[in-house]
């Protein structure tokens, strides 16, 4: 990994440390970079809403039953 020097608007970060705790700025851009990363996987499946097909009759009870 390299290190890569980011410039941050201070006042954001300053609030962001302030609001989640955070103990460095390091920890605070993390924080923000997995969230950004798991928002964007969920607009990602929330796009797949209308486009797969299923099957009417799949009885999703029938297969939660123990065997």
């Amino acid at each position: 990994m390299y290190e890569n020097k980011l410039q941050i608007d201070e006042s954001l970060l300053q609030e962001a440390l302030a609001l989640g705790e955070y103990k460095n700025s390091n920890a605070v851009v993390e924080a923000a970079l997995h969230e950004y990363i798991q928002r964007r996987k969920q607009l990602q499946v929330m796009e797949l809403f209308g486009t797969i097909d299923y099957d009417s009759d799949y009885n999703y009870k029938q297969q939660r039953q123990k065997a």
